[in-house]
C-alpha cells in the first residue's frame, strides 16, 4: 500500500492510524507548499487535488475518514468496528466532526498556523472569531460526551477518536480555545499514549 500525504491535519488522520496499526505502507510525500497536488501525476489520482490518497493493489481511495475505515478493515482490526450500532455511533461522530467540531478548529489551524507559514499574511480577525465561537460551543459537547469514557464510543478506541481529535495535536500553534477542558485533555492524554499517534509522519511501521 501507498499513501500519499503532507504533514497537515487530514493526512495526519489516516497516516496516525497506519502506523497504529503497523500495516506495511509506504508513506509518500506530497508537498502542498511545492503544489504537488495539482500536478497532473496526483490529479490522476485524486481529482479533487487534495490529501491523503490510499493505494492499495487496484484500489485508489481518497478522504481521510474513508482511508481509516479501510485500514482498520485491511488489518481485521475493531478501529473500524464490526457490530453494526458502533459502526452507527462511529457514522454519528464522523459526520458531527466534519460538520461543527474539526470544521471549525481546522479553521483556527489555516488563520493562525498555515497562513503565515506560507506567506498569506495575518489571520482574518472576523473569520478566527466566528470560528473560536463555534469551536467553544462544539467542544462544551464533547467534554460532556467524554466526561465518563475513556474514547467516543466508551472503553473502546475508533476511527472517531483519530478523526476528532485531528487537530489537538497543534492546539497551541492553531490557539485553540480548549483551555479548562478536563476531559477532552485526558481523553488526548490517552491518545498521545499511543506511539502512531505521536509520531504519525515517520517511518512505515510493519
Amino acid at each position: 500500500m501507498k499513501l500519499y500525504y503532507d504533514e497537515t491535519i487530514n493526512p495526519r488522520k489516516a497516516c496516525a492510524v497506519a502506523r497504529h496499526l503497523a500495516l506495511p505502507v509506504e508513506l509518500v510525500h506530497v508537498r502542498l507548499a511545492r503544489g504537488e497536488h495539482k500536478a497532473p501525476g496526483f490529479l490522476a489520482l485524486n481529482p479533487n487535488g487534495r490529501l491523503p490518497v490510499l493505494q492499495d493493489g487496484a484500489l485508489t481511495l481518497w478522504e481521510a475518514n474513508a482511508i481509516m475505515c479501510h485500514l482498520s478493515l485491511a488489518a481485521g482490526a475493531e478501529l473500524w468496528p464490526r457490530d453494526p450500532q458502533a459502526q452507527v455511533e462511529v457514522t454519528r461522530w464522523l459526520s458531527w466532526d466534519a460538520f461543527h467540531f474539526t470544521r471549525h478548529t481546522g479553521t483556527l489551524y489555516f488563520e493562525n498556523l498555515i497562513k503565515p507559514l506560507i506567506g498569506l499574511g495575518a489571520a482574518d480577525a472576523a473569520v478566527v472569531h466566528e470560528a473560536e465561537q463555534q469551536v467553544r460551543t462544539s467542544a462544551a459537547v464533547l467534554e460532556q460526551h467524554l466526561a465518563s469514557r475513556r474514547f467516543l464510543l466508551g472503553d473502546a478506541l475508533s476511527v472517531a477518536d483519530f478523526a476528532v481529535s485531528a487537530a489537538l495535536p497543534y492546539a497551541e500553534g492553531a490557539r485553540l480555545p480548549l483551555q479548562g477542558l478536563p476531559a477532552i485533555a485526558r481523553w488526548h492524554a490517552r491518545l498521545n499514549e499511543l506511539p502512531g499517534w505521536r509520531e504519525p509522519f515517520g517511518p512505515p511501521a510493519g
